[in-house]
């Protein structure tokens, strides 16, 4: 009888250990754009494939805020400085073929759509766009970026209220582009980061 209690002290001992582990670790990312679709949501969905970690952690795209004067590291700003996302930051898809792209008209109002899995108390979403001539050849870096906002959203420390945030693209671009997407959150020194390639 003994050995029975012990074996089974020893279950429900490993059970809530791994319960703590999954409750207190894994991801810690609550958010991503859908509209116009992110670079983690096409791996996600499948649309792109072999991109590792990303596929089952799209919303964990979290760094450190103060974009761009602070943040993510040149060449790793679409994965927030993680190197196990790091399929988002390369130029090309994990095969080696173009990321899919969203086509969008500049000057035209358009909706950008976040998913969220959890509502921060938010300072404020900001949306940038790579410059005309930018190089699409090479991971995302600030030189390569407008690094005035086109759109701003602020929230004051509010949590989103909603998924959707319209605003105007930027006039005078042509072909393929990246938008930058940051949710910045009040009470934590992070944000989160998502890349979308859109053809004008």
């Amino acid at each position: 009888m003994r050995k029975k209690t012990k074996l089974y002290a020893a279950a429900v001992g490993l059970a809530t250990t791994g319960a703590l582990v999954l409750s207190s670790g894994g991801a810690t990312g609550h958010g991503y754009t859908d509209l116009p679709i992110s670079r983690q949501k096409l791996c996600q969905n499948g649309s792109v494939t072999n991109c590792g970690a990303i596929q089952w952690e799209p919303q964990s795209v979290e760094g450190p805020k103060g974009f761009p004067a602070a943040g993510p590291a040149d060449g790793q700003i679409c994965s927030a400085n993680h190197t196990n996302f790091g399929a988002l930051d390369k130029a090309t898809t994990p095969s080696g073929g173009a990321w899919p792209t969203t086509r969008v008209s500049g000057g035209q109002s358009y909706s950008f759509r976040w998913q969220f899995t959890a509502r921060h108390s938010t300072t404020d979403f900001k949306y940038y766009i790579t410059k005309n001539g930018w190089n699409q050849n090479a991971p995302l870096t600030r030189s390569a970026l407008v690094t005035a906002p086109f759109l701003t959203v602020p929230y004051s420390g509010q949590p989103p209220a909603t998924l959707s945030h319209s605003g105007t693209l930027p006039t005078g671009k042509s072909g393929h582009h990246v938008i930058l997407a940051v949710w910045t959150i009040a009470d934590t020194a992070n944000a989160f980061y998502a890349c979308s390639d859109v053809t004008f």
